[in-house]
């Protein structure tokens, strides 16, 4: 004797009582297979009902009385039972590929029939991706593009286009505390006119006017560690 499946269990998300009241005569009709375990016509009771009920399928509506349910998709993709389906009279193809990009595992219209409706659920609660071949051909392009590579960090930039010597000298001056110029060229064992032109140097290579922003850049960069002290000069 063959075995009867488990019922699909089913979660009613929309914020038109009348759609809600449809959807359920429509499943109770496909009883024992299917059944309804809950509705919630907002985002947060959701959320809530989802947790106590462990629905297998969420129909979602998107538009939950003006708020936008692509919010709520995130923070469903823990449940990794839970598959949503998104059921919706939205037009706007970027929101429902952005749907689908969040999680969602299938999208069915509004204006589908009732017999089309019941094979989106069974679908996907079966694991199926239910998506046409237009945003299935969009989602997988999108996937499989190149991305684009991080821009570059200007600061990462100019600090790598410090010499060692100019390294050093910004760690003597950290150290220094405010120290005047004769008092670090000293240090560093070089003039004090040399050490101005290192300054010039080091300023219009991070951008800085003066010591005191240079001495606030390194700290922030934390540019006055005792490895570039050590560091031979050029």
């Amino acid at each position: 004797m063959e075995l009867q499946k488990k019922a699909i269990r089913i979660m009613l998300v929309d914020d038109h009582q009348t759609m809600l009241w449809g959807l359920i005569k429509l499943i109770e009709t496909e009883k024992p297979r299917m059944e309804v375990v809950g509705t919630a016509q907002t985002g947060a009771e959701a959320l809530e009902k989802i947790a106590q009920l462990a629905p297998d399928v969420l129909l979602l509506d998107l538009d939950l009385g003006g708020s936008s349910a692509l919010d709520l998709l995130p923070a469903l993709q823990s449940n990794t039972q839970l598959r949503v389906l998104i059921f919706t009279g939205e037009r706007d193809q970027e929101k429902l590929d952005l749907a689908v990009f969040r999680g969602a595992r299938g999208i069915v219209r509004k204006d589908a029939s009732a017999e089309l409706v019941l094979k989106a659920i069974e679908k996907t609660a079966e694991g199926e991706i239910w998506l046409d071949r237009g945003t299935l051909g969009r989602v997988f392009s999108e996937f499989m593009a190149p991305k684009p590579a991080d821009k570059p960090d200007p600061d990462a930039e100019k600090i790598t286009s410090l010499t060692t010597r100019e390294r050093k000298i910004i760690h003597v001056i950290v150290q220094g505390n405010g120290a005047l110029n004769k008092t670090l060229a000293d240090r560093l064992f070089i003039s004090d006119h040399t050490l101005r032109n290192h300054l010039t140097s080091i300023y219009q290579k991070l951008g800085v006017n003066n010591r005191l922003e240079l001495y606030v850049y390194a700290l922030k960069h934390q540019l006055g560690n005792p490895a570039d002290a050590a560091a031979s000069g050029d």
